[in-house]
């Protein structure tokens, strides 16, 4: 009979269980709406009570149950979606009442157990306590309350972190062996469509994604093989493009509107000369500092007026050549983008159910140690930022002189992609939002500057295990 072994996967699993399950399951922490829910749940044919006032809806209160409503399309493209969907009509199956968000998150928490027993499978190395170690630092880092918090809303932070994780899995399974298997490329290209499509922020990063594609052309050279590539490739490519011709026009008001008034102009040390550059009236400069969803506004964000000369004429590109014209002013940006980008979650949006009799606003922190010691203590400036990208880009350059072989390298490229899609979710809100929100606007930056800390932390672990071997051994040579 084979001998049962207890392996790695099967420890990130058992305790993706347990902290899933007593956090979002028993307890029912959540993320309370910021008032971008809508879009989500009413194409899931899901909504709020009639009757529930403003305050009890937005912000203070994570909610556990719903009304069902009317499938409802707003126009707003995203993979997360499909699953609302499923969920919703699940749930009128086992319950005819009402919607319990659980069912939801328990459809995130399957994707998620998928997503880190992938990671964990081929991260793992033949050393079982450096296994365990990557076990405890994954478990520590990724079920954090501050990024599981979100299985239980309507955020689509939640699909960004699972599939995330997922794709980089997958593309770390494909050189795994020396004929990879056709089935795990189509994984691969699966994955990375619902990452790219998730939000219109993560469309970018389908051309990054596209690249580590590239990457596995020389892994076989059997036609059907690259025809894969090639087709998976072009759907990655059509699907980026598709995410932003198909943005709701309103959505790119809003973020045209926070880019120049609350990014741009905002703190801007004349905004006069800036609004001249860019086009725009001088009189727009009362809305200097202003976001779309201020109702105190001396210019209303409908006005006819800004629909003739910043909705129907500007565009993001103006914005990227603004600020490629001044690179001082970006830094800024980039500054205060640091100052919000070590927080995983947002503080400001309550956590609990207002049946559990929490005050307003209460935040939980069961299984918080990874997102506390973050926000706490890691520094939130430019240059520590900058700090972790070089020595993490320098193990990665020292890496790729001593594995010549195209196997080694490619996962070494994988490792690379993921720094660069951080520096993708780092400028592109910046670019694209302004200073909104940066705190969950940052969130793609934040999964990937910590998959770059977890890599380091198992990198220099497995660099210690060989030093620590490799003493033993010739210990073991030199006894008489």
């Amino acid at each position: 009979m084979k001998k049962f072994r207890f392996t790695s996967e099967m420890a990130i699993i058992a305790a993706a269980i347990v902290i899933l399950g007593s956090i979002l399951m028993i307890r029912a922490v959540g993320v309370a709406d910021s008032g971008d829910f809508a879009r989500i749940m009413w194409a899931g044919g899901i909504g709020y009570a009639d009757d529930e006032p403003y305050k009890e809806r937005y912000f203070g209160f994570a909610h556990t149950d719903y009304e069902y409503r009317q499938v409802l399309w707003s126009g707003y493209v995203s993979t997360q979606i499909i699953i609302v969907m499923i969920a919703g009509f699940i749930s009128r199956i086992i319950n005819s009442s009402f919607f319990d968000i659980r069912i939801l998150s328990f459809m995130y928490s399957l994707l998620y157990i998928a997503a880190l027993a992938i990671w964990m499978k081929y991260n793992k190395t033949r050393w079982t306590l450096l296994n365990a170690a990557i076990v405890a630092v994954t478990a520590f880092v990724f079920l954090d309350i501050g990024y599981i918090a979100y299985f239980n809303s309507f955020f689509g932070e939640a699909i960004t972190l699972i599939f995330m994780l997922m794709t980089f899995g997958l593309a770390l399974a494909v050189p795994q062996s020396e004929k990879p298997a056709s089935k795990l490329l189509l994984l691969f290209f699966i994955a990375c469509f619902c990452l790219i499509c998730t939000k219109l922020q993560n469309a970018p990063i389908g051309l990054l994604l596209i690249l580590i594609a590239a990457r596995f052309w020389t892994l076989r050279k059997d036609k059907p093989w690259r025809k894969m590539i090639l087709i998976g490739s072009s759907v990655l490519l059509l699907a980026t493009a598709v995410m932003y011709l198909a943005a709701p026009q309103r959505l790119k008001h809003i973020n045209l509107y926070q880019t120049v008034f609350y990014g741009i102009l905002k703190d801007s040390p004349d905004p006069v000369a800036a609004l001249k550059e860019l086009g725009l009236p001088e009189q727009f400069k009362v809305l200097a500092g202003t976001n779309y969803f201020q109702t105190d506004t001396a210019i209303k964000q409908n006005d006819p007026i800004l629909k003739e000369h910043l909705y129907s004429k500007l565009s993001h590109k103006d914005v990227l050549f603004y600020y490629m014209k001044h690179p001082g002013r970006f830094f800024q940006k980039l500054e205060r983008g640091a100052e919000n980008g070590m927080s995983i979650r947002p503080y400001y949006l309550g956590s609990y159910d207002q049946d559990k009799g929490k005050p307003y606003g209460t935040i939980a922190y069961t299984y918080s140690g990874w997102s506390e010691f973050k926000h706490d203590y890691v520094p939130n400036r430019l240059w520590f930022v900058g700090l972790i990208y070089l020595l993490y880009y320098a193990g990665i350059a020292y890496e790729y002189t001593r594995r010549p072989a195209a196997r080694q390298r490619a996962r070494i490229d994988i490792f690379a992609c993921v720094g660069l899609i951080g520096l993708f979710g780092f400028a592109v809100p910046l670019l694209g939002d302004g200073e909104a929100d940066l705190g969950k606007h940052l969130f793609l930056f934040n999964v990937c500057f910590d998959m770059m800390l977890a890599i380091g932390v198992v990198y220099l672990l497995g660099k210690l295990t060989r030093w620590g071997v490799s003493l033993r051994a010739n210990g073991v040579r030199e006894t008489p």
